[in-house]
């Protein structure tokens, strides 16, 4: 693989897309995937190591418990792309096949208005087809007897498409893909954008570099720093960078089987990860942070997530913090859904943004469907229209209960 410039070969592209991690990626390989697209594609990546993006500290999760219909198609999207990983990439012998852990998620609830919301996503997911099952306590201590459920009410299972898999390697042969068959990836920076005198389109970019590169398509795919790149051309996102903590420890009993991804009453979520174990929270409070800002609330794990692991699993009592990191979710405020498709008035910019931390899992079908309308003006697979920018000026929330 040759290595990356900081300087575009070409001074006009039909498509620039702004962030070079997993949805830029995404992207880039469905638009050469597309027999009906033939245009010229720029993905500008600020970071080419991708060590600070999201993509780089994601769990790789992937989940149909969700409580809207969309949510759980988009997730089933990806669980058949990732099973069919080496068909979808033309049966390249380079590529390894993949596949899903799946152990399932465990959502616990400790109410009944909680054990409610369970079954009412329940039949929802039912009703997609997904295979989510509602356990009483007993149910979950006859299949994992290690759980402290003398204050859960219901739970809800699913082992079918949902646990996690090898996102760094669907990312990896995406990006590697995608750059043989002719996108042009670059070290640089988007710092501007020149508009039209409408104000309709944007008609062309700045780099870093003091490079202008002219484009009939902008793309902002670039995660927590989203709302600075549409800032550029005038518009207002609700995007912000959310610190979100993860830990990897290991147990002095380690559990007989696998540990559902658990996600307790507490916002506490834990599941198995080879011979260790990985647990993370949402900080409280949960402010918004600088995009470069990744320092560790040390007191997190001994003040919060280590005392609900050993209430909940009382063989977790004794156990040894490994290794720890600080991430970003790209946090839609709004809604807290991913914003999709063209801007209404800058009709060229377009959005694929907001995941609040379903992006890896969202991704095979959020770039299929942003490659289609750049092509074809409209999805022609899955209607994803639900995600659009209009929803935020219509203040109409997409209202998803399941996020994490």
């Amino acid at each position: 693989m040759r290595a990356i410039s900081k300087t575009p070969g070409k001074t006009h592209y039909d498509v620039v897309i702004v962030g070079g991690a997993i949805m830029g990626s995404s992207v880039a390989w469905f638009l050469t995937e597309n027999p009906d697209f033939d245009g010229s594609v720029l993905v500008v990546e600020r970071d080419p190591g991708y060590l600070n993006c999201s993509t780089a500290h994601t769990n790789s999760c992937m989940r149909q418990q969700f409580s809207t219909a969309i949510n759980i198609k988009v997730s089933q999207f990806a669980a058949e792309f990732v099973r069919n990983f080496q068909r979808y990439l033309g049966h390249d012998p380079r590529v390894p096949a993949l596949s899903i852990q799946n152990f399932g998620y465990l959502y616990l609830a400790d109410t009944e208005a909680a054990a409610q919301q369970l079954r009412d996503n329940q039949r929802v997911q039912a009703a997609c087809g997904a295979g989510t099952r509602l356990l009483t306590p007993a149910q979950i201590l006859d299949q994992y007897p290690f759980y402290q459920l003398d204050d859960i009410v219901l739970g809800s299972h699913n082992t079918v498409d949902e646990g996690y898999f090898d996102g760094t390697t669907l990312f990896e042969w995406w990006r590697r893909q995608a750059r043989e068959r002719g996108v042009e990836f670059i070290a640089n920076e988007v710092q501007g954008m020149r508009l039209n005198p409408a104000g309709t389109r944007v008609e062309a970019v700045t780099l870093a570099s003091g490079d202008t590169i002219g484009c009939a398509t902008v793309v902002n795919a670039s995660g927590p720093r989203a709302a600075l790149t549409a800032r550029m051309a005038g518009i207002e996102l609700p995007v912000e960078p959310r610190k979100r903590y993860t830990f990897i420890f290991s147990a002095e009993q380690p559990l007989a089987r696998d540990l559902p991804l658990t996600i307790d009453p507490s916002g506490v979520h834990v599941r198995s990860d080879g011979g260790l174990y990985m647990a993370g929270c949402t900080p409280e409070p949960d402010p918004a942070v600088a995009p470069d800002d990744f320092d560790q609330d040390h007191s997190l794990w001994q003040d919060k997530v280590w005392p609900v692991l050993a209430a909940r699993i009382p063989s977790f009592a004794a156990i040894r913090l490994q290794h720890s990191w600080a991430g970003h979710y790209a946090y839609n405020t709004f809604d807290q859904n991913a914003v999709l498709g063209p801007h209404p008035v800058v009709g060229n910019f377009m959005f694929i943004n907001g995941f609040s931390g379903h992006g890896l899992q969202q991704s095979p079908a959020m770039g299929r469907g942003l490659a289609e309308l750049i092509t074809h003006g409209r999805y022609r697979t899955l209607d994803m229209s639900a995600f659009s920018y209009a929803r935020i000026v219509a203040n109409d929330v997409l209202t998803e209960r399941a996020v994490i």
